[in-house]
Protein backbone atom coordinates (compact mmCIF):
# COMPACT_ATOMS: atom_id res chain seq x y z
CA UNK A 1 0.00 0.00 0.00
CA UNK A 2 1.51 3.55 -1.05
CA UNK A 3 0.25 6.20 1.16
CA UNK A 4 0.62 9.79 -1.18
CA UNK A 5 -0.39 13.37 0.44
CA UNK A 6 -3.31 14.54 -1.07
CA UNK A 7 -3.26 16.58 -3.87
CA UNK A 8 -3.40 20.57 -3.40
CA UNK A 9 -6.08 22.58 -2.89
CA UNK A 10 -6.54 25.36 -5.96
CA UNK A 11 -6.60 28.63 -4.62
CA UNK A 12 -10.46 28.99 -5.61
CA UNK A 13 -11.08 26.39 -3.04
CA UNK A 14 -9.54 27.48 0.00
CA UNK A 15 -11.06 29.80 2.17
CA UNK A 16 -9.83 32.82 2.92
CA UNK A 17 -7.19 31.53 5.76
CA UNK A 18 -5.98 28.65 3.84
CA UNK A 19 -5.31 31.23 0.54
CA UNK A 20 -3.29 33.74 3.20
CA UNK A 21 -1.16 31.15 4.74
CA UNK A 22 -0.29 29.47 1.75
CA UNK A 23 0.26 33.35 0.28
CA UNK A 24 2.73 33.42 3.47
CA UNK A 25 4.21 30.26 3.00
CA UNK A 26 5.29 30.94 -0.74
CA UNK A 27 6.68 34.35 -0.10
CA UNK A 28 8.55 33.44 2.81
CA UNK A 29 10.17 30.59 0.96
CA UNK A 30 11.25 32.96 -1.82
CA UNK A 31 12.28 36.11 0.71
CA UNK A 32 16.33 35.42 1.24
CA UNK A 33 16.52 39.01 3.09
CA UNK A 34 14.09 37.88 5.91
CA UNK A 35 15.87 34.29 6.39
CA UNK A 36 18.53 35.71 6.11
CA UNK A 37 18.29 38.24 8.91
CA UNK A 38 16.43 35.24 10.91
CA UNK A 39 12.97 36.54 10.74
CA UNK A 40 10.27 34.30 11.22
CA UNK A 41 7.06 33.97 9.95
CA UNK A 42 4.68 33.33 13.05
CA UNK A 43 0.81 33.99 11.68
CA UNK A 44 -0.24 35.29 8.64
CA UNK A 45 -4.60 36.17 8.18
CA UNK A 46 -6.16 37.98 5.77
CA UNK A 47 -4.43 41.89 6.09
CA UNK A 48 -2.83 40.22 9.40
CA UNK A 49 0.99 39.23 9.76
CA UNK A 50 3.30 38.34 12.66
CA UNK A 51 6.79 38.11 12.18
CA UNK A 52 9.35 38.11 15.13
CA UNK A 53 13.23 38.58 14.74
CA UNK A 54 16.33 37.69 17.85
CA UNK A 55 18.68 41.23 17.61
CA UNK A 56 21.88 39.63 16.98
CA UNK A 57 24.99 41.51 17.74
CA UNK A 58 25.84 42.83 14.56
CA UNK A 59 22.81 44.49 13.95
CA UNK A 60 23.58 46.78 16.96
CA UNK A 61 24.99 50.50 16.61
CA UNK A 62 27.52 52.54 17.39
CA UNK A 63 25.13 53.16 20.51
CA UNK A 64 25.47 49.63 21.33
CA UNK A 65 21.33 49.37 20.22
CA UNK A 66 19.40 47.73 17.89
CA UNK A 67 20.47 50.05 14.47
CA UNK A 68 16.98 51.88 13.42
CA UNK A 69 16.95 49.91 10.19
CA UNK A 70 17.06 46.43 10.83
CA UNK A 71 13.73 47.03 12.99
CA UNK A 72 12.10 48.90 10.11
CA UNK A 73 12.76 46.16 7.70
CA UNK A 74 11.34 43.50 10.22
CA UNK A 75 8.20 46.39 9.70
CA UNK A 76 8.57 46.04 6.43
CA UNK A 77 8.93 42.13 5.45
CA UNK A 78 5.79 41.85 8.06
CA UNK A 79 3.68 44.74 6.45
CA UNK A 80 4.58 42.89 3.02
CA UNK A 81 2.90 39.56 4.38
CA UNK A 82 0.37 41.63 5.63
CA UNK A 83 -0.66 42.97 2.53
CA UNK A 84 0.22 40.23 0.29
CA UNK A 85 -2.17 37.70 2.36
CA UNK A 86 -4.74 37.84 -0.06
CA UNK A 87 -2.88 36.49 -3.00
CA UNK A 88 -2.72 39.94 -5.23
CA UNK A 89 0.76 41.16 -5.89
CA UNK A 90 1.06 44.48 -3.74
CA UNK A 91 3.82 46.68 -3.08
CA UNK A 92 4.47 49.02 -0.53
CA UNK A 93 3.81 53.04 -2.17
CA UNK A 94 4.83 54.68 0.92
CA UNK A 95 6.16 54.03 4.43
CA UNK A 96 7.06 55.28 7.87
CA UNK A 97 8.25 54.31 11.61
CA UNK A 98 7.94 56.31 14.89
CA UNK A 99 11.22 54.84 16.98
CA UNK A 100 9.98 54.93 20.64
CA UNK A 101 12.59 52.65 22.80
CA UNK A 102 16.30 51.35 22.61
CA UNK A 103 16.00 47.58 22.17
CA UNK A 104 18.84 45.87 23.08
CA UNK A 105 20.99 43.13 21.72
CA UNK A 106 19.62 39.64 22.76
CA UNK A 107 16.00 40.66 22.47
CA UNK A 108 13.71 39.07 19.76
CA UNK A 109 11.92 42.02 18.51
CA UNK A 110 7.91 41.03 17.18
CA UNK A 111 6.08 42.69 14.77
CA UNK A 112 2.32 42.74 13.75
CA UNK A 113 0.85 44.30 11.20
CA UNK A 114 -2.36 44.75 10.97
CA UNK A 115 -4.58 46.14 7.77
CA UNK A 116 -6.39 49.42 8.45
CA UNK A 117 -7.97 50.25 5.34
CA UNK A 118 -8.18 48.52 2.13
CA UNK A 119 -9.80 50.41 -0.30
CA UNK A 120 -9.50 49.83 -4.28
CA UNK A 121 -6.22 48.61 -5.15
CA UNK A 122 -4.57 50.63 -2.31
CA UNK A 123 -4.38 49.81 1.80
CA UNK A 124 -3.31 51.17 4.68
CA UNK A 125 -1.32 49.07 7.33
CA UNK A 126 -0.07 49.67 10.84
CA UNK A 127 2.75 47.93 12.27
CA UNK A 128 3.49 47.76 16.48
CA UNK A 129 6.64 46.44 17.14
CA UNK A 130 7.16 45.29 20.71
CA UNK A 131 10.23 43.58 22.98
CA UNK A 132 10.16 40.79 24.65
CA UNK A 133 9.23 42.64 27.81
CA UNK A 134 5.33 43.47 25.30
CA UNK A 135 6.76 47.05 25.45
CA UNK A 136 5.83 48.97 22.20
CA UNK A 137 9.94 50.10 20.46
CA UNK A 138 8.47 51.24 17.27
CA UNK A 139 5.37 52.41 15.11
CA UNK A 140 5.43 51.54 11.61
CA UNK A 141 2.48 52.59 9.08
CA UNK A 142 2.61 51.29 5.38
CA UNK A 143 0.43 52.04 2.19
CA UNK A 144 0.02 49.52 -0.35
CA UNK A 145 -0.82 49.11 -3.45
CA UNK A 146 -1.86 46.40 -5.63
CA UNK A 147 -0.46 45.38 -8.73
CA UNK A 148 -0.55 42.88 -11.35
CA UNK A 149 -0.27 39.04 -10.40
CA UNK A 150 -1.11 36.34 -7.71
CA UNK A 151 1.78 35.59 -5.31
CA UNK A 152 0.28 31.91 -5.83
Amino acid sequence: MSLTAPAPKATSEMTPDELAHATGEAMYRSDRASQWLGMELQEVRPGYARMTMRIRDEFLNGHAICHGGLMFTLADSTFAFACNSYNINTVAAGCSIEFLKPVSGGDTLTAEAQEQVLSGRHGIYDIRLTNSAGEAVAMFRGKSAQIKGNVV
